[in-house]
């Protein structure tokens, strides 16, 4: 298992920026795909980013393409998350995701993902 820790999170008005960080521990975080998630208010998990255990390929849910990027440092075993121009549809907890399975290609279903942070509250006010 490896053990997530997510930050970063807090309140800011539509259109600033925030970043969140997620420190691993545990396994070999740098041979593992790993995601970003978030669950607004009322509403079920759902997947925001994920990159490929190497960093080369990432991919996006279209509500946050352009605005959003994901980012590994496999040095510092710390998974991030570049949230830029929010809109208060972003409110949401979020939650980074390590894949169940080593070394294989982007997955974005969470059920692909074993292990999982805590969350952390970010809130967009209009």
């Amino acid at each position: 298992q490896v053990q997530l820790v997510e930050s970063g999170g807090g309140l800011v008005q539509a259109g600033g920026s925030l970043r969140l960080s997620c420190a691993a521990s545990g396994r070999t975080f740098s041979s593992y795909t790993m995601g970003w998630f978030r669950q607004p208010p009322g509403k079920e998990r759902e997947f925001v980013a994920t990159i490929t255990w190497s960093g080369g390929r990432s991919y996006y849910a279209d509500s946050v393409k352009g605005r959003f990027t994901i980012s590994r440092d496999n040095t510092k075993n710390t998974l991030y998350l570049q949230m830029n121009s929010l809109k208060p549809e972003d409110t949401a907890i979020y939650y980074c995701a390590a894949d169940r399975i080593m070394r294989r290609p982007a997955v974005t279903n969470p059920r692909d993902f074993g292990s999982w942070g805590q969350g952390t509250q970010v809130t967009v006010s209009s």
